[in-house]
């Protein structure tokens, strides 16, 4: 009893205020349950948790980078339920990124973000502060709003670039990027599979029997457009285009099989991938990201083949009936029909848009919705109208001014990436990914052209990220091809064994 009473006594001299803190929690929780509701009673229980996750996070900052690239491309399952808008988790995390990586000031390798896409953000950016003061509907100025609008249209592009630019600084890192980024392509395809075969899981019929029926449930039932782990379809089909674009260039170019057949397998898999999404804009998107690499490849020797190919491809699409019997297929070759009434009814609600919006030269509000203008307004079939795509979504909130900002920058970061791929690489493989990043980037931006995906989880993260790293390649390309060529030799030496151990056995 002693000992038990010592040990008591022991316990609560060392541990006596977190027990105390932990009960003061336990309090609070049970407090908030019974006033606010079960998310404020989450939200309580889930802070020692943060708090651990913080404290960890100064000791492994790239357990942290690892966790935004998951939490990132799963965010958007139908199974995954927060009490807390759905950007904040993305949004923490990359601002704990950046204040990790300033406390640690002495590994800040800031100099590799000072280039010509740090300067268009600032650009796009700044112009999105200054639409803060946009009053076109003479309603006031709605700082809530424009600071919710903001976030997804510019803000979550520069935490995306910095983040990018200051955690991905060597090649392991890089390489270990791209497997994961493949792994969470893969369990995507593997996941529009599971759906196709085995069938929705709850939370994904409710979806799509409510919200996504119309988009998604088509010709009286007979068409289902999936969406595996994304927000809708075509979020879906768009980011497995690019994605596959990149995988594989990134395939074609690398001088490790292990890597080049990991790659090649990623790559046929999100080319798959899209078809069952039902994403017409997919196939446009799949066909841009592969001209592009035509001309970066800078070699005749690839460009003749994938031309080759891409054409015979289009061909089959276009001229022939080859794959009919799949639903899907039928619906990706109405892509190519130019008296499609769906792509007629878009350009017609374009039409209308202008008249509203020739008015609105800055447009007409970021983040403003139906809620927000009042009915009788003359911009409130604006704020109420779906946008088509996120370039329309742009045109609506800043107007012909803010698009054409926009499209600026875009073009520039674009171009200043295919200039570090044509003329400051000299290593082939590298070269490769970061024509790959290009393309990829290209395929996403025709996407966003003809849908609302180039903001969407995983979307901006991956292929804003993903152009970022083409910025960053040069820095430690001596390091990139010692680590090939070491990875190149392990490789022969393998090869050489194999040869000797098949001949001693021939004797």
């Amino acid at each position: 009893m002693n000992i038990s009473r010592t040990n008591y006594r022991s316990y609560v001299d060392h541990n006596g205020g977190r027990v105390l803190l932990l009960f003061l929690l336990f309090l609070l929780a049970i407090y908030e349950f019974a006033t606010a509701g079960f998310n404020a009673f989450a939200i309580v229980c889930i802070l020692p948790v943060i708090a651990l996750f913080i404290i960890a996070a100064f000791r492994y900052r790239m357990f942290v980078f690892w966790v935004l690239i998951f939490v990132n491309y799963l965010i958007q399952m139908k199974d995954i339920s927060l009490p807390i808008p759905m950007s904040l988790p993305n949004e923490l995390l990359e601002i704990l990124l950046l204040a990790l990586a300033i406390i640690d000031a002495k590994e800040l390798k800031a100099e590799r973000a000072g280039n010509i896409m740090l300067y268009m953000l600032i650009i796009w950016c700044g112009f999105i502060i200054i639409e803060v003061l946009n009053d076109t509907c003479n309603i006031g100025i709605n700082f809530a709003a424009w600071y919710t609008g903001a976030r997804a249209m510019a803000f979550q592009i520069m935490y995306c670039f910095l983040v990018f630019s200051l955690y991905i600084t060597n090649p392991k890192v890089l390489i270990q990027y791209i497997f994961i980024w493949g792994g969470l392509a893969f369990f995507a395809c593997f996941w529009v599979w599971k759906q196709q075969y085995f069938g929705f899981t709850t939370a994904e019929n409710a979806w799509i029997n409510t919200i996504g029926h119309s988009t998604h449930i088509l010709n009286a039932g007979t068409l289902i457009r999936y969406f595996s782990i994304f927000s809708d379809a075509a979020n879906y089909g768009i980011g497995m285009a690019a994605t596959s674009v990149a995988f594989i260039i990134f395939a074609i170019t690398s001088r490790i099989w292990k890597h080049k057949l990991l790659f090649f397998v990623i790559g046929l898999a999100t080319f798959w991938a899209m078809f069952p999404s039902g994403t017409r804009t997919a196939i446009f998107c799949f066909f841009a990201g592969a001209i592009v690499y035509i001309f970066l490849s800078k070699s005749f020797k690839i460009a003749v083949p994938v031309t080759i190919f891409f054409a015979a491809f289009v061909f089959i699409l276009v001229f022939t009936n080859i794959g009919n019997s799949y639903q899907q297929i039928r619906r990706m070759r109405t892509a190519f029909d130019r008296n499609d009434a769906s792509a007629g009814a878009r350009a017609a609600n374009q039409e209308a848009m202008k008249k509203y919006m020739a008015e609105a030269p800055w447009g007409i509000g970021i983040g403003l919705g139906r809620e927000d203008v009042p009915a009788n307004n003359k911009f409130a079939v604006m704020a109420a109208v779906p946008p088509d795509s996120e370039y329309v979504n742009i045109w609506i909130r800043t107007g012909i001014i803010g698009i054409t900002v926009f499209l600026i920058t875009m073009v520039f970061m674009f171009a200043g990436a295919c200039w570090v791929v044509l003329f400051k690489l000299k290593s082939p493989s590298l070269r490769g990914i970061g024509a790959g990043m290009c393309c990829a980037f290209v395929a996403i931006q025709l996407g966003g052209y003809g849908n609302q995906v180039l903001m969407q989880f995983p979307n901006c993260l991956v292929f804003y990220g993903g152009l970022t790293l083409v910025y960053g390649l040069p820095f430690y390309e001596k390091e990139w091809i010692a680590y090939e060529e070491g990875l190149f030799a392990k490789q022969e030496e393998r090869k050489r064994l194999k040869l000797e151990k098949k001949k001693a056995s021939r004797v």
